[in-house]
């Protein structure tokens, strides 16, 4: 079998992804149940790879977005509880059973379909999570306590075993939807409980209600996500508690250089020629572009780490390849590697960095990342 160079790869320090589920647990205390959020292959850290070390660690619980995500996991090998957040539709709910998977659902008609097919299948009671809309006006019920009460009750195969909701604004400590939407949650879960009904997990906080120790929005579980790769909001809008928790990323990216050559002053660089040389230069073409998740923004903007130094890219992002300038280092040549995302010679870039300068955020930076960088596990 042939042996392929390689073109663009990322490195995942699991022993990162293991510290970071630590500090979290710490934080939060052995009374509520931290479920990290391994959806979008774990956020293009590689889900099959993150689930096995967090379930060695210690996690219990796993959260994902799709039945399919969850399948993947089961058939790897994954023995953790898992949460499908954001999928009941009506084709995959046999594999939910199948595979043993726990569904969020979003209305009480699904929660009654949900006790027909368990009913069915002659299942044991079917655990589920009921999601509240408590003000995000995505997914969830609006139903009132009564109306969820009564469904509950009238089910003989369905185990209503948690109760969740999702913030709109968990940084945001100016305005007051968290504080409504917490407000909400809680007339619910207390009307609930009035009537005989009270799930085992209330689960509101992913990452920043953790990290910021919003503890009355904890309950007895937490959905950190983009905290158990590294990363949190560096600052929260208004006059925010201090910042508890400290991760690190866990994720480098990299690239090949492809080819290194001398340009004369005035040359164009890239489609529409968006940059010209003010003077003789050294570029290096990169064997990476947007079809590999650098994002189309930063052509002529952003930059990268060669020979551990900054690298301004040059002209437009192409869908295989990235120009930069290399006149900072003129010694790389095709073959060597230079960092995207990530530390290299004291300096550093991460997704909270490039995100700022492509005008997006850093989970769409980390999730860019394409499927065709191969992954290496450290």
């Amino acid at each position: 079998m042939s042996v392929f160079a390689r073109r663009s790869w990322v490195e995942v320090s699991l022993g990162q992804i293991s510290a970071n589920f630590d500090a979290l647990r710490e934080l939060t205390g052995p009374g509520v149940e931290v479920m990290p959020v391994v959806k979008a292959d774990a956020y293009r850290h590689g889900a099959v790879e993150v689930s096995r070390t967090l379930e060695g660690r210690g996690a219990r619980w796993l959260a994902v977005s799709s039945v399919e995500e969850g399948a993947a996991l089961r058939d790897a090998g994954i023995e953790a509880r898992i949460l499908v957040m954001a999928d009941f539709l009506p084709g995959e709910r046999e594999a939910l059973i199948e595979y043993r998977l726990t569904p969020v659902i979003h209305s009480l008609d699904d929660v009654r379909a949900w006790d027909a097919l368990a009913s069915a299948r002659q299942a044991a009671p079917a655990a589920y999570h009921l999601k509240i809309d408590s003000g995000m006006g995505r997914l969830g019920t609006r139903a009132g306590a009564g109306e969820i009460a009564e469904t509950v009750r009238a089910c003989t195969h369905a185990r209503l075993e948690g109760l969740m909701t999702h913030f709109a604004s968990a940084a945001d400590y100016v305005g007051g939807q968290t504080e409504e939407q917490v407000r909400t949650f809680e007339e619910i879960r207390a009307g609930l409980a009035g009537l005989g009904i009270a799930p085992e997990f209330a689960h509101l906080s992913s990452s920043i209600p953790v990290a910021y120790a919003r503890r009355e929005a904890w309950g007895r579980m937490v959905r950190p996500g983009h905290a158990i790769y590294g990363y949190v909001s560096p600052t929260v809008r208004g006059a925010g508690p201090q910042r508890l928790l400290q991760v690190k990323p866990a994720l480098s990216w990299k690239a090949a250089v492809l080819a290194v050559k001398n340009i004369p002053a005035g040359a164009r660089v890239g489609y529409g020629g968006m940059f010209r040389a003010p003077a003789p230069m050294r570029i290096g073409v990169l064997a990476a572009g947007y079809a590999d998740g650098i994002p189309h923004r930063l052509s002529n903007r952003g930059r990268v780490i060669a020979g551990g130094k900054p690298a301004a890219i040059l002209g437009a992002v192409s869908m295989d390849l990235t120009t930069i300038d290399l006149t900072s280092a003129p010694h790389l040549k095709p073959g060597d590697a230079v960092t995207l995302l990530g530390e290299e010679g004291g300096v550093r870039i991460d997704a909270q960095q490039i995100a700022r300068v492509a005008g997006t955020i850093s989970y769409s930076v980390l999730c860019g990342i394409s499927a065709r960088v191969k992954r290496i596990y450290v």
